[in-house]
């Protein structure tokens, strides 16, 4: 599949919106939760007034001149908050682009820029159940703390 990871314009921002509800992890047989629930504070600092802070980085996967996924960054007090100095990471697609190896491209390219711009480290959250978790650890991250259905993983930089 013919595809570009870049950075993610400031004027396609608002696409974080959507992708922030794709990251929300359902599990097999579990209705997903209204769309409203990005708006819930926990969940919607991870893309509040983006842009606007030093480590608010978003890189975007883009297939036939459209936006299918991003990750993203920005230092933050969330789920998967270790310290003031290490951004978090967020990632999502939409369902059809997953594991086609957009999302191991989509981090390379963020993690290195985190690497240029003098970053030590990164982390995330991600429920244990999630498939991710296997992508995160296939891009160096580690688990920090095991939070029971929750894992809680570093990368060093």
């Amino acid at each position: 599949m013919e595809h570009i990871i870049r950075t993610l314009r400031p004027e396609e921002f608002p696409l974080l919106e959507d992708f922030l509800y794709e990251a929300i992890f359902i599990p097999e047989g579990v209705q997903p939760p209204p769309r409203e629930i990005i708006r819930q504070p926990e969940i919607w600092l991870y893309i509040e007034d983006f842009g606007t802070k030093p480590w608010d980085i978003a890189y975007a996967a883009e297939v036939s001149g459209k936006v299918v996924g991003a990750a993203w960054v920005r230092i933050m007090d969330d789920y998967g908050h270790i310290d003031d100095d290490t951004p978090s990471l967020a990632i999502a697609l939409y369902s059809q682009f997953r594991s086609k190896g957009l999302g191991t491209e989509l981090m390379a390219a963020l993690m290195e820029e985190l690497r240029k711009r003098g970053c030590k480290r990164v982390s995330l959250s991600v429920q244990k159940e999630n498939r991710a978790v296997g992508l995160y650890r296939k891009c160096g991250f580690e688990v920090l703390s095991d939070k029971g259905d929750e894992l809680i993983m570093a990368a060093s930089l």
